[in-house]
């Protein structure tokens, strides 16, 4: 898997030091190309240096970080885009979600909660990739495998589950989710499930127990952490703020 492009977007130089310097890149398989200070400047890097990935501040100055964003989705679609704001408020984050931002952290920066959200984004990026590639190319292993994942997902999944069913070693299998996706067995299928969870609990049809089981956790406790750690908050939380529109 080649190296993830990344623009850093910030006023403030010591944020964007603190990013280059405190946070592992070559660890998450990316690199930061440039950064910019202000909206017009962002736009420009952005034409310029084409990210795969733009880490951006909200407040920013000459153009508001969300219209950069909104900007420039028109000539970038699929360009990642992840907010990093000392802005608490649920209004920002309903925009942010409106413009499909992959994720909005608050500073200051928790790098361990920014690091899942680079290997979030990768996962984002590679299911948007398999689905735009040639038909002749979808048979390819890790197509399958993610696949079944996808599909099987209220069942028991693991490595030895997967081997079995593709006559497959498990070792084999693993690495080539680091190959190809950039993150581990473990990671993706934490990822699926809770993007799972989350679709379901916009719908007060499922109790919680029901979203859990669906996503694939039989003991709703197991899931209520699990969500919880990924998350930032609880599976009810989570349900009272986006359907009842409450403050994150």
């Amino acid at each position: 898997m080649k190296k993830l492009r990344v623009l850093l977007v910030d006023d403030e130089i010591m944020i964007r030091e603190g990013f280059k310097r405190l946070f592992d890149w070559e660890a998450h398989e990316c690199e930061v190309v440039g950064e910019a200070a202000d909206g017009m400047e962002a736009l420009a890097r952005m034409d310029a240096l084409k990210p795969d990935i733009v880490i951006m501040d909200i407040n920013i100055p000459i153009m508001n970080g969300l219209k950069v964003i909104q900007l420039g989705r028109i000539k970038h679609p699929e360009m990642a885009f992840v907010i990093v704001s000392g802005y608490d408020d649920f209004s920002y984050c309903r925009e942010a979600l409106r413009l499909q931002i992959t994720d909005y952290i608050l500073k200051p920066v928790n790098y361990e909660e920014f690091g899942a959200c680079i290997d979030n984004l990768k996962i984002s990026l590679f299911e948007r990739r398999i689905t735009k590639e040639p038909e002749e190319q979808e048979e390819r292993t890790i197509t399958l495998l993610t696949r079944y994942l996808q599909e099987h997902m209220a069942e028991e999944l693991s490595l030895s589950v997967l081997a079995e069913q593709f006559y497959l070693n498990p070792q084999y299998i693993s690495q080539l989710f680091k190959n190809e996706i950039g993150v581990g067995f473990l990671t993706y299928l934490t990822n699926i499930r809770m993007e799972k969870a989350k679709k379901l609990l916009l719908s007060k049809s499922y109790s919680i127990a029901e979203v859990a089981e669906q996503s694939g956790y039989g003991d709703y406790r197991v899931f209520t952490k699990v969500f919880k750690k990924t998350e930032g908050i609880t599976p009810s939380q989570y349900r009272r703020d986006f359907l009842d529109g409450g403050e994150r």
